[in-house]
């Protein structure tokens, strides 16, 4: 029988209000099965939906997150990480560790602490990474409508998705992008101008049903290209990443790294909507 359960959409990673990209949290998904999780996730056609469940062992996280696109399941994506851990803590959820939220989702556990006023999640392992083969290069270059020449660098950078990144000149020439259909993820990112409030300019792309879709801010992308940026000393850490410029979004994706070598990706996070659906 259908009942009320809680429910937030939540703004992440935005500058200011509304500039973010938003995330659909139902609060309590016990007792759905895959497809009704699946038709939630239609409904709602925002780029992702979770739900929260109780954690498989309650000793090791404080929760279970499963995460859908409209589609299919995400073994793990950023920016419902943050979303979902902002919307369970505002709803009364209580980490057992203080300070740090144990997110479990498809690639495992997954921490988040609080980092002044925004949230971060420590980036998970990459799943994929290293030298892409020259077809698949040649076939990023055509994705993104640009010379393989124009291209610094690139690699896997693969937390779940399917990411590869993809390294230009300058923050100009990723906003400059019109990439086509490819059934690719590609994750573009060039340097911003010193001095500024940002030192990146980030564009991720994807393709659902045929067409190339440009996410808003993408913390899986921003990840993974912060951990090959600093592992091949192309970025320091901490440095903040704009994302979303555009599509007239301002998305700041704060990156710092610990003394363990952990990357954290971390920003701002603000419940829009708020009460129940009921399913």
């Amino acid at each position: 029988m259908a009942r009320a359960r809680p429910f937030q959409q939540v703004d992440v990673f935005g500058a200011g209000p509304l500039l973010g990209n938003p995330v659909a949290v139902v609060l309590d998904g016990a007792g759905l099965d895959d497809e009704e999780l699946q038709r939630v996730a239609r409904w709602t056609n925002l780029s992702e939906t979770t739900f929260v469940l109780p954690p498989t062992d309650p000793e090791a996280a404080d929760l279970r997150v499963r995460i859908f696109t409209p589609s299919d399941e995400l073994p793990f994506a950023g920016h419902p990480t943050l979303g979902t851990c902002h919307a369970w803590l505002s709803h009364g959820g209580r980490p057992r560790r203080e300070g740090v939220v144990v997110q479990e989702c498809g690639v495992g556990l997954v921490e988040v602490r609080r980092d002044g006023d925004r949230l971060a999640f420590a980036a998970p392992p990459l799943v994929r990474e290293g030298a892409v083969d020259d077809a698949t290069a040649g076939a990023v270059a055509q994705a993104l409508r640009i010379d393989r020449s124009a291209i610094r660098d690139l690699a896997w950078c693969d937390n779940g998705p399917g990411w590869i990144g993809v390294l230009l000149d300058s923050a100009e020439a990723v906003l400059a992008l019109r990439p086509r259909s490819s059934g690719l993820f590609v994750a573009a990112i060039g340097p911003r101008p010193p001095g500024g409030p940002a030192a990146f300019e980030v564009r991720a792309f994807f393709e659902v049903a045929g067409a190339v879709v440009e996410d808003p801010v993408t913390g899986s992308a921003n990840a993974s290209l912060a951990q090959w940026l600093l592992a091949t000393g192309r970025a320091q850490a901490p440095y903040v990443a704009r994302q979303g410029t555009a599509i007239h979004r301002a998305g700041d994706v704060h990156v710092a790294q610990d003394d363990a070598g952990a990357v954290w990706v971390g920003g701002a996070t603000a419940t829009v909507v708020a009460g129940h659906v009921t399913l």
